[in-house]
């Protein structure tokens, strides 16, 4: 059973022209509440000063896709301000673009019903286009992916749709889509969420579970567009499709591979860079579809070296960058009364941020937020304009923006206290909502 990445095609001018990217970025989120509360899920915040969305955008300009279209619906407009302010970059002189695309109603009276029912109701942009093949991606998954290997492979296998499949532990298979490959990866069966979820041919101890990433031969999709009514790609179109056409896996975690350097320290502390192939995150994928999944992919961020690194040179993540002046790091005060020394580790702290004599450890902050003297932040994520008052405790917890937390506030610190006020996931996360602390939430 062979599954061997093709050479990658990055450095091929003009490689990916005939790939038209549509992203769906149009879920509700409701595990996330209540972080959705006022946004869409692909813009919910994430690792300081990015939103979701930014992770699978950055993955298509790397990957060299300059035609992309994203389908919004619910609570769109923070999606909206965020894409225009910051990925405003293509050239339509060169034939690039990036489009929203809003609800329009143009078969019926219904709104988007599914994945594949949001393409059916536009297919003329697809027509208009006139692509070769059609990249379909999930708005709200972090990873890095090289689409060109994706769409190299796709081409070997002669398929007609190729899936993003990633290698799991068949123990929590049956919390996914999971799909049934010959030895050849041609998927020969497709289950939504199975009590028995099939293993991999050469490895009875992990199954491939779908990762929301299809690539279709553009007649192929139209046909299976037009000829039906099916209103999602996952759990009906695919399912459906496997006797009539060709349908491939893509082993993520064994094809995808992403260069890029790393900074190591060697044994005397002098830092180097070292050009990585692959990259310790080309394995990493995440669906941050609960708070307990959204808290984790932000901490696999921290440390000296993180799963999911922001930091290379080659395969950046982009975002808009607001004009916020450098965090600053106030206040070296020691004495028997305590200590008042304004110090960040294992953290990401963005530009505005004032760390006035309080204690960060294991955290993502977002811009400018203070933390006051004596107060506490421990592996926790502190969405925009925050404040956290002094003497305050603060412990594996989500706060959202525009919360200014009294002096002496304890969150996280008793689940029983905090379920009173907050929602509390199994693992303990407490998830503050946005101005819970504050009368002047801001619009």
């Amino acid at each position: 059973m062979e599954a061997k990445p093709p050479e990658s095609s990055r450095n091929r001018s003009g490689a990916m022209r005939d790939v038209l990217t549509v992203i769906m970025a149009g879920g509700r989120g409701q595990r996330l509440m209540p972080l959705t509360r006022d946004r869409s899920k692909p813009a919910v915040p994430f690792g300081g000063i990015y939103r979701l969305i930014d992770i699978p955008l950055s993955n298509c300009i790397n990957s060299q896709l300059y035609k992309i279209l994203v389908f919004p619906q619910y609570k769109s407009q923070s999606l909206v301000d965020h894409l225009e302010e910051g990925w405003n970059i293509f050239s339509s002189g060169l034939g690039h673009y990036l489009r929203i695309v809003a609800p329009q109603q143009r078969l019926g009276e219904d709104w988007y019903r599914g994945t594949a029912d949001s393409v059916r109701q536009n297919l003329f942009l697809v027509e208009r286009e006139s692509p070769r093949h059609v990249l379909i991606l999930s708005g709200d998954h972090v990873y890095k992916m090289d689409y060109t290997l994706f769409r190299e492979y796709h081409e070997e296998k002669n398929a007609d749709v190729t899936v993003g499949l990633l290698e799991v532990d068949r123990a929590h298979a049956s919390e996914f889509g999971i799909a049934d490959v010959d030895n050849e990866f041609r998927i020969r069966s497709f289950q939504e969420k199975p009590r028995d979820p099939r293993p991999l041919p050469d490895d009875p101890e992990r199954s491939l579970a779908s990762m929301g990433i299809y690539l279709f031969r553009t007649e192929v999709l139209l046909e299976v567009l037009r000829k039906t009514d099916y209103e999602d790609f996952g759990k009906d179109i695919i399912p459906r499709m496997l006797e009539e056409l060709n349908v491939f896996a893509y082993p993520y975690r064994r094809c995808n591979r992403i260069r890029d350097y790393v900074t190591l320290a060697d044994p005397n502390g002098v830092r180097r860079s070292k050009l990585e192939d692959p990259t310790r995150d080309s394995t990493y994928w995440r669906d941050v579809g609960n708070l307990d999944a959204y808290w984790n992919a932000n901490m696999d961020l921290t440390g000296v070296n993180p799963f999911f690194n922001l930091y290379g040179n080659l395969w950046p993540i982009r975002t808009y960058q607001r004009q916020y002046p450098p965090a600053k790091f106030v206040f070296e005060q020691r004495s028997d009364k305590g200590e008042r020394v304004g110090t960040a580790v294992d953290s990401i702290i963005p530009h505005g941020c004032i760390i006035s004599g309080g204690y960060v450890r294991s955290s993502v902050l977002s811009y400018n937020v203070v933390v006051r003297s004596y107060a506490e932040v421990d592996e926790s994520v502190i969405m925009d304009d925050v404040e956290v008052g002094r003497h305050c405790r603060i412990k594996k917890a989500i706060i959202d923006k525009d919360n200014v937390i009294p002096p002496r506030t304890e969150i996280g610190m008793s689940p029983q206290e905090d379920r009173k006020r907050f929602p509390v996931t199994a693992r303990g996360i407490v998830t503050v909502p946005r101005g819970y602390f504050s009368q002047d939430c801001k619009a």
